[in-house]
Formats: C-alpha cells, sequence, structure tokens
C-alpha cells in the first residue's frame, strides 16, 4: 500500500552508537514467548466485563493535547497498577537494547501496561489468548452435529433473519436471537439426516435498524463470497462453505524451515498470468511457483488473498476479512497453491490488512455500521474512523469483538490454510493518528512516543505477534511501516511491538529519486550507502529496489525508467546493445545486487521485475476502459532466448544462488571500507564476501585497492559484466587475487581503510563484482567442483553445494570427483554459472 510519508523521513534513524561504517547487530537473544493453553470459555467475560468497564482501553485525558515526559497522569496510571512491578519495567530488554528509549520511558511503560491488562482481562474472560483467537470456531456458520448455528455480532440490529438459496430468500421463518451483548444466534436443525444449508447456498444476514430500515449484509465471518461476473458492479454474495470430505483439500506437504534470511518473491496471482485476465491460484501453482523456485527464492508473498470487491485496489479495499478471493478460485484451490509452495521448499506469506476495511456497504464490513457508537461498531465514528486519501474506514481496536474478530482472522490464515506468515499493510497508518499523511519523520523519539501515537493500535498489533508466534513461533510476521519506529522489530516479551521485520521502505524512494531526478554523474556514493545502511541494527529490515508500489499506475517499473522506449525496440541480443539499453541492464543488476547485499537482512522482489518487466501496472477501471494489458505478467519476454530479459533473470537467479550458499544477509558482518563520490565507488564486506561497485560511467579502475579482513587468496563468486549476464567479460574469473597485510597488527588506524589485508582487483564502469576467499586447505579440487552454480529447478535448496563446499570436499582427491552420486534433477538442470571460478 501507498504511504504518504515524506522523503524526509527515509533518513530519520539515528546510528547505532557504534561507527556507522563499522559495526555487528546486537546480540541479545530473544526471550521465547510462554504458549498459552487453550481453553474455551464461552461468553464469561460479557457478564463480569461488560464493554462500558473497559476504561482502561482508552487514552488517558488530556493525552492528546500535552507533551510528552514525565506526565502526571501517565505516572498516576502506572503507580495504580501492579500487574508488573515498576522494577520489572525498567529492566525490559528494550532499553538495554537502544539506549535512546530512555527518555521515552513514560510513554513505553504506559503502553505495556495496557498491553499487560489486555492480554490478562482476555486470558481471565476467555480462557487464554489463543482461544480468544478462534473466534470463528463461534462466530458464522458452524457445522454442529445434528445442524447449522450460525452466530452474528450486530448490537445495532434491531431484529435479524438468516436469508439465502436455502429459504428462497424469506427469512420469516429463520429469525435470529439476540442475547444482551449484541450477538444474534439461530441454530437450524438437520432435515432428514442432510445439512438445512447445502454446500455452495448464497447467504446473507437481512437486519433491521433503528430507523426501521431492513437491509441485507454478507456475513462478517463468511469464508467465501461470489459475485455475477456477467453482471456489472453487481453486488457479492457470502456463500456457506462446507465442501464434502471427497472434495476438501487435504494438506500434502510441513511447512518448510524458516530461512536463516527470507528472500522474498511478492506476487499478486490474479494479474500472474501472461494473457489478459485473472489467473487462477491452480494456474500460479503449477505455471508461477517453478520460476519462483528456479530464481532460488525462499519465501514467496501473496497479495490480493482476502476478498475485495474492487480489483483495481490491488487487494487493500478488503471487503471480506476471511473469505479467500473468488475471482481466483475456491478455498481448496487456494490451499493447493500453499502445498504446492510446500512441496518446493518455498514458505508462503500472506499480505494482510487490518490497517483499514473497504468503505463498501452493500459487500463488506462497514455494512454492518448503521450509525451506532463506536462501542458498539468495527469502527471509529466520525473523523477518526475514516481514513480521508483510502477512502476507506478505520478499525476500533478498542473494542473487545473487535480484537476477537481481527485476532481470529489472523489464526484463521493459519490453521485453515497453512500460511507461514504476514506481512501486514498499512502499519504506519495504524501506528499514529495522523496516519502518516504528509508527516515527515526526522528520527527525533518524541515522534514516535507521543500525543500523537495510537496506543489502541499499537496493543493490537503486539498483541496480534503475540498470537502469532504462540501459534507458530516459525512464523515471519513483517510490517509495511515508513515511519521507523523504535521497537517495531523487537520481541513483545522484550517489550517491543513484535514484528520480525520491518520494510525497508526508504531504499526504493531513493532508487527513484535518482533514477528520475539525477544524472548518472549526480549519483553520491556516500548518499547511495547512508540510504542501505540507516537502519537500527537491532531490528532486521526487508531491502528492496522496487516492489508493486514503483510500478502503479503513474510511475514505472524500474527497467522501464532506465530504458523507457528502447525496451520495446532495442531488446534483442542479436544485435549490439545500444547504449542505453547496456546502460539500463547494467544499473539494473547493480542497484537490486547493492539493495540485497547492504540494504537489510531480507531481500523483497516483486513478480516480473527479476527479469526488468516493462511498462507498469495498471489494473482494469474505466480509465483505461477496462483493459487488462497492463495487469498481467509477460513471461513471453524471459522465456524468449533471443531477448536480454534473460540476461536480467539469470543475474537474479545467480545473486540469490549466491546469498543461498553464503548466507551473507544472516551475517553479522557488515562492513563499509570505503566510499567515493568522485570515482563512484563503494567498497564494503558482508559476511564472508566482498563486494566492489563502480557506479561510474566511464572510468575503469585497473589494480584497483580494496580492504579486507582475513589474509589468503581470493576469486570472482559473481559478476555483473559477466557475458551469460548480458555484460562485456572484462574481469578475469581465472585470476587468483592474494592479499598484502596493511599497517601494524592491532593497530587499526595504520590500516587501509581500516582493514588489516588487501588485494588488488579490475573494476570496469557500472560493474559490481563480489570475491570470495579461497579456503587453501582444500586441494586444488574446489576449482572444479565450486564453478558450475546449479540454480535451477530441482537442486533440493538452490546452489547448496558451493556453501557445504568445505565438508564436501575435506579430504577428497580429484579423482573422487568422478565417483560422486549425481541426482536426476542435477544431471538435467541447465547449468548457470555464479562466476564462482571461471570454468
Amino acid at each position: 500500500m501507498k504511504t504518504f510519508v515524506s522523503l524526509a523521513s527515509h533518513s530519520a534513524i539515528p546510528p547505532p552508537p557504534s561507527s556507522i561504517t563499522s559495526f555487528s547487530k546486537n546480540s541479545s537473544g530473544q526471550i521465547s514467548i510462554s504458549y498459552l493453553q487453550p481453553i474455551w470459555a464461552a461468553d464469561r467475560y460479557r457478564k463480569n466485563f461488560p464493554l462500558s468497564s473497559i476504561k482502561f482501553q482508552q487514552r488517558l485525558p488530556g493525552f492528546a493535547h500535552e507533551k510528552i515526559g514525565h506526565h502526571s497522569a501517565i505516572s498516576t496510571a502506572i503507580k495504580d497498577t501492579s500487574i508488573t512491578t515498576h522494577e520489572e519495567m525498567e529492566n525490559m530488554d528494550i532499553f538495554h537494547v537502544d539506549p535512546y528509549l530512555e527518555k521515552c520511558k513514560d510513554h513505553l511503560f504506559y503502553r505495556w501496561r495496557r498491553y499487560t491488562e489486555q492480554k490478562e482481562a482476555i486470558e481471565k474472560y476467555e480462557g487464554s489468548l489463543e482461544d480468544f483467537a478462534r473466534g470463528y470456531l463461534k462466530f458464522g456458520f458452524i457445522r454442529e452435529d445434528d445442524g447449522i448455528v450460525y452466530r452474528e455480532w450486530a448490537p445495532a440490529a434491531q431484529e435479524a433473519q438468516l436469508i439465502g438459496d436455502f429459504n428462497g430468500w424469506h427469512g420469516s421463518n429463520h429469525s435470529m436471537v439476540k442475547n444482551q451483548f449484541g450477538v444474534w444466534t439461530i441454530k437450524i436443525p438437520d432435515s432428514n439426516g442432510k445439512s438445512p444449508i447445502p454446500h455452495g447456498s448464497k447467504v446473507k444476514f437481512h437486519f433491521k435498524h433503528d430507523n426501521g430500515v431492513w437491509v441485507d449484509r454478507i456475513p462478517a465471518w463468511i469464508t467465501y463470497a461470489t459475485v455475477d461476473p456477467t453482471i456489472f458492479a453487481a453486488p457479492y454474495d457470502g456463500v456457506y462453505w462446507d465442501p464434502p470430505p471427497s472434495e476438501r483439500y487435504q494438506f500434502q506437504y510441513p511447512r518448510p524451515p524458516k530461512p536463516e534470511a527470507p528472500r522474498i518473491y511478492e506476487a499478486h496471482v490474479g494479474m500472474s498470468s501472461e494473457e489478459p485476465r485473472v489467473s487462477s491460484y491452480r494456474e500460479f501453482a503449477d505455471n508461477v511457483l517453478p520460476r519462483i523456485k528456479k530464481n532460488n527464492y525462499n519465501t514467496v508473498q501473496l497479495m490480493a488473498i482476502m476478498e475485495h470487491s474492487y480489483y483495481g485496489s490491488f487487494g487493500y479495499h478488503v471487503t471480506n476479512f476471511f473469505a479467500v478471493s473468488s475471482r481466483s478460485g475456491t478455498p481448496e484451490d487456494l490451499k493447493y497453491l500453499i502445498d504446492k509452495a510446500h512441496s518446493l521448499g518455498l514458505q508462503v506469506l500472506m499480505d494482510v490488512v487490518h490497517s483499514h476495511a473497504s468503505n463498501n456497504v452493500t459487500d463488506g464490513l462497514n455494512g454492518f455500521d448503521v450509525g451506532q457508537s463506536t462501542q458498539l461498531s468495527y469502527f471509529h465514528t466520525e473523523e477518526r474512523g475514516y481514513h480521508k486519501l483510502w477512502d476507506s474506514r478505520l478499525f476500533n481496536y478498542n473494542n473487545w469483538e473487535v480484537l476477537r474478530f481481527l485476532l481470529s482472522n489472523l489464526r484463521w490464515w493459519l490453521d485453515e490454510y497453512n500460511f507461514d506468515g504476514f506481512r501486514f499493510d498499512g502499519v504506519t497508518s495504524m501506528l499514529y493518528h495522523h496516519h502518516g499523511i504528509n508527516k515527515s519523520f526526522t528520527g527525533d523519539y518524541s515522534e514516535y512516543f507521543g500525543f500523537d501515537t495510537d496506543v489502541d493500535a499499537v496493543v493490537y498489533l503486539m498483541l496480534a505477534n503475540t498470537v502469532i508466534h504462540s501459534i507458530l513461533p516459525d512464523a515471519t510476521v513483517i510490517a509495511e511501516d515508513v515511519s521507523g519506529m523504535p521497537t517495531l522489530g523487537r520481541p513483545v516479551s522484550e517489550g517491543g511491538v513484535g514484528f520480525d521485520y520491518r520494510l525497508a521502505m526508504g531504499i526504493p524512494d531513493r532508487w527513484i529519486d535518482y533514477l528520475k531526478n539525477k544524472s548518472d554523474d549526480q549519483w553520491s556514493m556516500q548518499e547511495i550507502t547512508s540510504c542501505l545502511i540507516n537502519r537500527r541494527y537491532s531490528e532486521k529490515c526487508i531491502a528492496y529496489a522496487e516492489s508493486h508500489d514503483q510500478a502503479i499506475v503513474g510511475d514505472k517499473t524500474m527497467a522501464f525508467l532506465l530504458m523507457d522506449k528502447d525496451m520495446y525496440i532495442g531488446m534483442s541480443a542479436l544485435e549490439p546493445a545500444s547504449p542505453i539499453v547496456d546502460r539500463g541492464i547494467a544499473l539494473h543488476k547493480m542497484i537490486h545486487f547493492i539493495t540485497m547485499a547492504l540494504g537489510g537482512d531480507g531481500y523483497l522482489n516483486f513478480m516480473g521485475n527479476e527479469f526488468g518487466h516493462p511498462e507498469w501496472i495498471d489494473f482494469p477501471r474505466e480509465g483505461n476502459g477496462w483493459s487488462y494489458d497492463k495487469c498481467r505478467r509477460q513471461w513471453n519476454l524471459v522465456d524468449t532466448d533471443h531477448l536480454r530479459y534473460k540476461f536480467m533473470n539469470a543475474f537474479d537467479r545467480a545473486m540469490n544462488a549466491l546469498e543461498d550458499s553464503f548466507q551473507f544477509l544472516s551475517s553479522t558482518k557488515q562492513i563499509v571500507s570505503y566510499t567515493s563520490d568522485e570515482e563512484k565507488v563503494i567498497v564494503f564486506e558482508r559476511g564472508d564476501l566482498v563486494f566492489v561497485f563502480n557506479f561510474h560511467t566511464e572510468n575503469t579502475y585497473d589494480g584497483f585497492k580494496v580492504g579486507c579482513d582475513l589474509p589468503g587468496k581470493y576469486r570472482v563468486a559473481l559478476d555483473s559484466d559477466a557475458l551469460e549476464f548480458g555484460g562485456h567479460g572484462r574481469v578475469g574469473h581465472d585470476v587468483d587475487h592474494f592479499t598484502s597485510p596493511e599497517g601494524e597488527p592491532g593497530k587499526p588506524e595504520t590500516n587501509f581503510n581500516n582493514r588489516p589485508n588487501s588485494f588488488k582487483v579490475l573494476s570496469p564502469p557500472q560493474t559490481c563484482v563480489a570475491y570470495y576467499k579461497v579456503d587453501e586447505s582444500l586441494n586444488g579440487i574446489e576449482h572444479e567442483a565450486a564453478e558450475v552454480y546449479k540454480a535451477e529447478e530441482g537442486l533440493d535448496h538452490g546452489a547448496q553445494e558451493v556453501s557445504q563446499l568445505s565438508n564436501m570436499l575435506e579430504g577428497v582427491e580429484d579423482s573422487d570427483l568422478e565417483s560422486a552420486e549425481v541426482s536426476e534433477e542435477d544431471e538435467e538442470a541447465e547449468p548457470i554459472t555464479a562466476d564462482l571460478v571461471t570454468r
């Protein structure tokens, strides 16, 4: 989802206390979250804990108008509560991890109190937080032994009926009963052993509100909703989904292990077809997942899974939160996709939207809002309940039933569909009352922890992460936040919000700014480096050069920004590349590689950008004549052997394979040893690799000295200028680069660029090369064994044979290689070199 924060916010995070060019991630261990024991406790909380008594959920009087600091109301709230001692809060790990947080203690103590009070209240009245998140076993349609029970929370309704195909849409015989807590219930018994509501039947909640008008709404907890595609702008219908056992998809494959560092392929199922139409879950599973695996990604992030009536919203205006988008198939089809991904060793994350909801009334959750107070609604009232830029409704995270609904929604996707985690959309909008609109974050911590902070939403996110990691400890949860709020990526047990990663959203904006507004000679290596390393190293980030946001109509893909109309006429590999195409492909590779290598602890790429997809994304709408032409992926471009798209794709595959082998994204070692705006060079170490980037348009540096940590012999690991990546082949891959010691041992100030050793390289213009240190304890056979970097589909984990080279070759004689076992998949795979060693 696009955010509206000023570009100034992207350099807001202050550096860690240590040097910004030589640092290690914080080594403090994460504290595990204790598992909550599931005990279902029906409606006990309502009897003893009515809505009117939830005073601790509300913000403190005057909190939105007075300056933060040692605020008397906050201090009083802390003193009056005995859930957690002041001493325990003083020793929360977040203060040891980030000393800058000391001045924000009052706010963080208040936040922690709110979280613990809410969690303990849920445990007291619902049995456990885990059970609270099983609301789908209580609300919506529940199949029992002798019939179907349907429950709906609609406190504003005066009368209610269940209508649908099963009763001819006449609800007089299916009136519902309301209890004192606003929950409507009906039980429909089986008839002659048959379900009273057949599988696939359309259903709606029919109710009368206080003005006497009856309205039809899709049940809030519905798990499937469809629309008649032959009728323009037809409303959706809820569908009772309860297929017979023979039609239910049974998962066959376990969840794959959580990767040390996620390499994420962001994808939209609907627009994944080459044809101008909506693609299906099964087509994506069979046609696109193998491409993702082949390019050595380990994680798939699926957009637009939750049902949304307006296709052009990119899936972000959700109407039915528990329902899969019916455009691409049924719930069983989505299960097939996820199971297929797991069979390939790919984790699957879902783009979950809990930051807002569609404004639609007839087919969305907003239809349950008929003017009642906010405590009786899913949403806030008046301005606080409406996002003026997104034209959508904003949740009341202070409401008990809203918490049940949203927490249960997360568990539903984990339990029912075997998702491996989530990417939370629009987190910046949730964190602040201003929603990030026209807001520039300068890095002052008072901007994150003050009157603008929506503590209700922060507490919800803490509860959400607690639930997710309790149910699935190995879940991956990512926050789409541009503000850089401290503690967002620290465990809840430490006092943090609990996300595993935050998207490094400033990076793509910086690249777009350079490509649109600066000539190559104006590019600053120091600015680029500062942007890439500008993060809090105690909180992990996902780096990306471009996602779906950068290509939405009005913008262009990075490849199209670089090459524009030349992509229509100059992509044939049968003739020399034009200067524009040559530069475009070179920079496309460099930008994506340096973003991966230096920008974070994980990497993300949007579907098609790995091969330089041209143009932009534009969903069918009235303004484009409802065309699907720009809402598809032109796989034929990369599949056509004589087109240059294959070069960018091959490099993407190789850099993912390189990371799979050397695991540099999960390494704590990251050292930027040299940047030069004049030479346009950046040199850094990440993990066991040394990276040299030359952004100069003309200068070749022969005998260029680069610093390194360990002495020995270095060779090319990956070269963007290699012929197989569309380069000019100017760097020798059979060259041994021997190091020389620099300065006096133990005196860093005498070293070369603060590095104790150095070696010399050839660095052509607009190229990047990664070097690895040869393990000289091995005999000479590593030159033969490591040269072929098989990154094709069929290898168990992309290119593990290189990462395991030392163990495989220890004590092995040259002749032993001939007898090594090779799987059929390995034999059939077409080798893609990563230039570890030239053949």
